[in-house]
Parts: structure tokens; sequence; C-alpha cells
């Protein structure tokens, strides 16, 4: 299992604060490989507010009693005193972004940006950015450099925003096959991201033409189907890249680059920075 979390002011004490609008107050991510369950029971819930981002897998929920299988692309909110119960489970190869918050001003914040109080598990998109900027946030509370928390707060609102647009999108699509199809599509970049996916062979097998797909797949994810699949790869990189022994020949081969310099060309375009300079950075 792969788990980074931050806590602030390095407590994991759940805390009501109302000095402020909007605070952050702990983040983090779970992947689960081996690790057969990873149970979380709250009965009397916490004092602050919990959103959870399902990266990848599936996540099983309790609401009022009854199970509600949770898949990737979904968020579930719980607010304060709220009874919390799920688990996540190796063999559903779960990856998780989670963040504690709090403040004077959350109910109204999130109903501004469209979260109403009935939302509790929401769809919101299988769309990188969200795990970055929660990547993003476990950093900033983990090296508390200047004006971390504000930076915090930043990234939080720009998730609630990347909400309200997609809310908003989703919306104004008239036909609900639009988006089913668009989902298809992302489950199954993420499953196949290794090997060699040409988008014309893919839209052809589900009878669409390309540029309807790249042009709904744009609109719906907010980059093209090629931009969503490189972003996949080095992704799974930096991860190897941090948390494996592989060299950088071998991660080329396992995210599906043939080619290890062309690979490397990649991830630095990307990272602006070279696989080797990337894994020595970390080491340091």
């Amino acid at each position: 299992m792969y788990t980074n979390n931050a806590y602030l002011n390095n407590t994991t004490i759940d805390i009501k604060d109302k000095s402020k609008p909007l605070i952050v107050t702990s983040c983090g991510t779970y992947h689960l490989y081996t690790r057969p369950k990873l149970p979380t029971w709250r009965p009397r819930g916490r004092l602050d507010y919990q959103l959870l981002y399902i990266a990848a897998g599936k996540a099983h929920f309790h609401f009022d009693g009854t199970e509600e299988i949770v898949t990737a692309g979904h968020m579930v909110l719980y607010r304060p005193k709220e009874p919390q119960k799920y688990e996540y489970y190796g063999e559903d190869q779960t990856e998780v972004y989670w963040v504690h918050f709090t403040g004077s001003n959350v109910k109204n914040l999130l109903r501004s940006y469209g979260i109403t109080d009935d939302k509790r598990v929401f769809y919101c998109g299988s769309d990188l950015e969200y795990q970055n900027h929660f990547r993003t946030m476990i950093q900033e509370l983990q090296m508390c450099r200047d004006d971390y928390t504000e930076l915090l707060e930043i990234h939080l609102r720009q998730i609630f925003i990347m909400l309200h647009r997609y809310f908003k999108t989703s919306s104004k699509m008239s036909n609900s096959q639009i988006a089913e199809e668009i989902d298809k599509a992302t489950i199954f970049f993420n499953e196949h991201y290794n090997e060699d996916i040409r988008i014309d062979e893919y839209a052809e097998t589900h009878n669409m033409s390309t540029s309807w797909f790249i042009r709904n797949f744009k609109q719906y994810t907010g980059s093209t189907p090629m931009q969503y699949i490189l972003s996949i790869r080095i992704y799974n990189a930096e991860a190897l890249l941090k948390n494996t022994q592989y060299n950088v020949t071998e991660i080329s081969n396992i995210v599906g680059y043939d080619n290890p310099l062309y690979f490397s060309r990649i991830f630095k375009k990307v990272k602006g920075l070279s696989p080797s300079e990337y894994r020595n950075n970390i080491r340091k």
C-alpha cells in the first residue's frame, strides 16, 4: 500500500476553527496494491468537513445502513458530525485522495460552488488536475513554507471551481449518452494507458467519428484523449521513480514507451527534469 499524508501542526486531532472562512487541516492519499482491506469507522463523525476523491478503482461507503459502491471519477463529501463508515479493498486497486477542512463560512462557500446541501456522492469526471491539486496540498502541508496555509486554501478553492464548472457543463450536455461514452473512454485509458492506443481506432470501434470523440472528450475532461493518456503515463512514471528501484529503461517499458530516450524527452518536457534528475531530487 502507498500512503502519503500531511497534517496541520502535525496533529491528527480534528478541529473546528472559525478564525478564517476556510482552513485546510489535513490531506493525503492511499493506493492499495496488496493490503486486503483498509476500513474507516467513525460513528460520531468528525468536527470538520471531509472531501474524498476516488481516482482509481472503487470504494465501499455505508450511508444509513446501506452500502454504496463508489467508482473512480466520483467524490464523497462528509459534513461535521456525520457518521463515517467506508472501506477500500486491495482487489479493487483503490486510489483515493482526501482533504479535511473547517472554517467560519464553509457551508456558504460550498453552496456558492454548486455543492448544495443534498450533494453527498457526486460524479466529477476523471480529471488528473484533481490529483495534482491534492498532491500539491500534501506537499505544502508537509514542507510548511512561507504562506503555505494560504496556498492550501487556494488549491482547495481550485478544486471547488473545477467541480462548479463540471456541474454546469454537465447540465448543458443535452445527451446523457455523450457523458456515458466519455466515462467509458476514461476508464479504458486508465486501464490500458501503457498500450499502443490509437484514438481513431478507439472511436471507430465505438461507432464514433474521431473529430466528434476528440471534441467531446476535451469538453468533458479539459484535455484531448492523447493529453489525457500522456498525463496518466507521466503520473505513473513519477510513482515508479519515487517508490521503486526500477531503472529508467524498465519504467519506460512499464508505462508504455519502447524507446527510453523518447520517454526521457517526454518526461522532461512535462516535468522540467529528466527521469534521473527527478529521482535524484527526491532522494536528496
